[in-house]
């Protein structure tokens, strides 16, 4: 059994237009074989020292409001209230702090710092130490990206060391690489390997995916901490990892620092991303379909959703999608990552095959949905799916566990603020057993008020309130 898992766990503070200068690495030229001799240590010591001086701790610091006591009848028994009286009832904490640990990396010398967006997702306080120095920094939201995981803060000091980034596209399988992070909160610490693969876009954590995999050892906390080469230039932003145990099994993923340019450059000038979208659905030119199409690239249009921008072009469920502007569609991740870079309101150009002949047509881009095609994203916040074999495959939860899993929260929603999280397993609301999302739907349009949702949290029971 295999499963994700996303390394750690304040609305964004608006800034006025700025940018951001990158400090970027030289190109590469040339890969080397090591040397030897009696009196010659193999070495990256002098190529990484630069590069650990701009990875950083975060701490962040969450108030978590506990079920009030007016929503529990059995405290407002009047036998309970004679028995224990008022002193019990008063002692009973009304909330409690959930802090959790990270990394990132300094990206400019006078304060932004890029990390996970999961390692700062609804902090009510983040804290930042840098290397060599005990003092505390408060930092503050500039931007988030949840689709693609990334966030950028700020703190107020200048004179920092800005990494120098390289272009993530040049590396290769084989690369050596090192991981820079604060894995467990025990410290700064440096773990070394090669890069496994590039382009991993199936892993099923974020929305836009390119990751490179790499079994440098990566664990809890390593979480927005930098991958580097052997030149100590940042290639990527370590995000997640694939276990059976919660620890480290040699197949981690970094998000790649040319997307991770694309991103923070948006969010420092603009505080969000703005992203096109076509409204379809889209899966890869895989097996027998190859046979129905003369291409033997692209993305295959399996649904097209009413008056979206796709819709009002002319493309319909089958069509296969070769090109936008003159780039060349691969697979269905590189659909959705070309129409993600451009702007709503762009118009582009798109090449697609239908009836093994070549159309074409301009599409002017809508905005991206800010919610999910998520069955019941509507209800308290929650996105949720019935578990299935992957999920149990992945998230390492044993078949005897019925229900359904997580997969999202929306922000200050009531699901948020009740302390659920992605990853938990619902299996009861109220006396209801929950077995699938209908079950959920049900249940929701059941019990109207407060309710007791029932869930497994890696394994272990828990009971919330949800309003």
């Amino acid at each position: 059994m295999k499963r994700v898992v996303i390394l750690s766990t304040i609305a964004a503070v608006m800034l006025s237009a700025a940018t951001i200068h990158f400090n970027e690495a030289p190109k590469v030229t040339n890969r080397v074989m090591p040397g030897n001799g009696q009196n010659t240590v193999l070495s990256f010591y002098d190529a990484i020292k630069d590069a650990k001086e701009s990875v950083v701790n975060i701490s962040t610091k969450k108030r978590i409001k506990l079920p009030s006591m007016q929503n529990m009848p059995f405290f407002n028994d009047p036998f309970f209230k004679q028995f224990f009286g008022p002193m019990f009832r008063n002692s009973i904490p009304r909330s409690r702090v959930e802090r959790s640990l990270g990394s990132g990396v300094i990206i400019s010398s006078d304060g932004y710092i890029v990390t996970n967006n999961h390692v700062i997702r609804n902090a009510d306080e983040i804290t930042v130490t840098l290397p060599g120095d005990t003092k505390e920094y408060k930092a503050k939201v500039i931007g988030k990206d949840p689709l693609t995981d990334l966030a950028v803060i700020k703190i107020d000091k200048t004179g920092l060391k800005a990494i120098k980034i390289a272009d993530s596209s040049q590396i290769k399988p084989g690369d050596v690489v090192f991981a820079i992070g604060n894995p467990f909160g025990i410290g700064e610490t440096v773990t070394q390997g090669i890069v496994s693969a590039t382009n991993r876009n199936n892993v099923g954590i974020n929305t836009y995916e390119n990751f490179i995999q790499t079994d440098a050892a990566i664990n809890p906390g390593n979480s927005g901490g930098a991958l580097v080469d052997s030149r100590g230039a940042l290639i990527g932003i370590n995000s997640a990892i694939i276990t059976r145990s919660g620890g480290n099994n040699g197949i981690g993923f970094a998000i790649p620092s040319n997307m991770v340019k694309d991103v923070v450059k948006k969010l420092v000038e603009k505080g969000k991303i703005e992203r096109g979208y076509l409204g379809v659905v889209i899966e890869d030119l895989r097996g027998n379909l190859k046979e129905v199409y003369s291409h033997k690239y692209g993305a295959v249009v399996v649904d097209v959703q009413p008056d979206s921008a796709a819709a009002k072009a002319g493309i319909k469920r089958g069509d296969l999608i070769i090109e936008v502007d003159g780039k060349k569609v691969d697979d269905a991740n590189t659909l959705k990552s070309i129409i993600g870079s451009y702007p709503p309101g762009k118009e582009v150009h798109i090449t697609y095959e239908r009836n093994k002949t070549l159309h074409h047509t301009t599409v002017k881009l809508a905005e991206r949905p800010t919610g999910s095609n998520s069955a019941v994203s509507q209800l308290k916040g929650l996105e949720v799916q019935t578990l299935d074999d992957r999920i149990r495959q992945m998230y390492n939860i044993p078949r005897d566990v019925k229900g359904v899993f997580v997969t999202n929260v929306k922000e200050d929603s009531a699901a948020d603020k009740a302390g659920i999280k992605p990853g938990d397993v619902i299996i009861g609301v109220e006396d209801m057993n929950i077995k699938s999302v209908e079950d959920l739907k049900k249940a929701f349009a059941k019990y109207k008020g407060p309710k007791k949702i029932f869930i497994k949290r890696q394994g272990i029971p828990l009971i919330v309130v949800l309003k």
